[in-house]
């Protein structure tokens, strides 16, 4: 485990209990303790970022997580928030990371602007997608969520929340930049001139939501990439080395977002698009639609999420036969990295305390042209795939 990371978890969680007794503290936590498996021993189920994940036997890594949130009020106007979260991420160990550090100024009873790092505006839960309690689902669905490998950013936002209509809009523009590390510490991607837009609109059982984030980023220290970069223009392909390149290249994210609760019924879906001007982060479309009816404490729900690539899976004009063909399928690999597929889901989730719920939910993953959100597949893996996940998340 990542002692210095976990430490400053748990030096916020201490710090916060030990001024428990001043009014101004306020101490939070949610978590999730899961188990998931599959029926295959040829790839790993993985979330993001996750070096490996889940075999034919039980794994606690893949969806467990905890994290801790302390507030401090200064005053009617001021204030200051920490998170941080134990997960499994890049590497294979339980590790920690400070997701949230920010203060907060309230500038009228309608704008306030926060300062420091905070969550990035990308998908609908942007804000809570690690909080598992607040979700029907189990995990946000892997072929939407895995498309911005970002948590956080590091600037400033301003949120401007007004009445409109029978209903409430809330307006976020986030600025900043931001960087992250690839699975297995591979590579370290930077990211400047964030931009991201947040609205939503909130009308008695109905919410909207559009998003959209646009960046420049560049990535160093990428081993696989800067050899068949490198190979490719030393061997005259120059236009093709440059369509991988990533330096200070333009990417932008845009979704839109709805959630229904209506007489027992539950609903929510999102579409996103990916766009980039490098063939090594192809655009994308996903989109995932889920459907659910609360029973007195029971849930049961449909989950169905899809992701394709937009851009060619291909790099034309390249040798496929002879001494090269080994750097075109380097090449190849790069164009078309975008995890294919889509999947059935259905769930059932139990309120069995007001705090905690427990959460059983059996995916049919079919990954397209090669082995999707899978990780270390063997040669030949082609799925479908089915996924079991039992787990309880809890709030306090």
């Amino acid at each position: 485990m990542k002692l210095k990371p976990v430490v400053v978890v748990l030096g916020l969680a201490i710090s916060a209990m030990a001024s428990a007794q001043e009014s101004n503290f306020t101490l939070t936590g949610f978590g999730t303790a899961a188990m998931t498996r599959t029926n295959t021993s040829d790839a790993e189920f993985a979330r993001q970022a996750q070096l490996n994940g889940a075999r034919d036997s039980f794994n606690t890594g893949v969806d467990s997580n905890l994290g801790l949130q302390v507030s401090y009020k200064a005053n009617d106007w001021l204030s200051f928030t920490g998170q941080g979260l134990v997960s499994k991420h890049i590497t294979d160990e339980f590790g920690a990371e400070l997701t949230w550090a920010f203060a907060k100024m309230k500038a009228s009873d309608n704008l306030s602007v926060r300062v420091g790092r905070m969550g990035i505006p990308v998908y609908m839960i942007s804000d809570y997608q690690n909080v598992g309690y607040s979700s029907t689902f189990i995990r946000p669905p892997v072929e939407m969520y895995s498309q911005v490998p970002l948590t956080y950013v590091e600037g400033a936002d301003a949120i401007y929340q007004t009445d409109l209509g029978d209903g409430s809009l809330s307006a976020q523009f986030a600025y900043g930049r931001t960087e992250t590390k690839g699975t297995g510490n591979s590579y370290t991607a930077k990211f400047k001139d964030l931009m991201g837009l947040n609205l939503v609109y909130d009308n008695g059982p109905f919410t909207v939501r559009f998003g959209h984030i646009r960046t420049k980023f560049s990535v160093e220290d990428s081993a696989s990439l800067n050899a068949v970069v490198g190979g490719l223009t030393k061997v005259g392909f120059t236009d093709a080395a440059n369509s991988l390149m990533i330096k200070d290249t333009k990417a932008s994210f845009t979704s839109l977002g709805l959630g229904v609760n209506w007489k027992g019924w539950t609903g929510q879906a999102e579409y996103g698009v990916r766009r980039s001007d490098t063939r090594s982060l192809p655009d994308t479309t996903s989109w995932y639609v889920l459907a659910g009816y609360k029973w007195g404490n029971f849930t049961p729900y449909y989950l169905h999420s899809d992701v394709k690539q937009d851009s060619g899976r291909t790099m034309a004009g390249l040798p496929t036969t002879g001494p090269l063909a080994a750097l075109t399928a380097g090449a190849n690999a790069y164009a078309s990295n975008a995890p294919v597929q889509s999947s059935n889901s259905v769930g059932l989730r139990w309120d069995f305390h007001k705090a905690a719920a427990l959460k059983v939910q059996y995916d049919r993953i079919s990954p397209k042209d090669g082995a999707g959100t899978f990780v270390n597949p063997k040669p030949g893996f082609a799925g479908p795939v089915n996924v079991l996940a039992v787990g309880i998340d809890f709030v306090f």
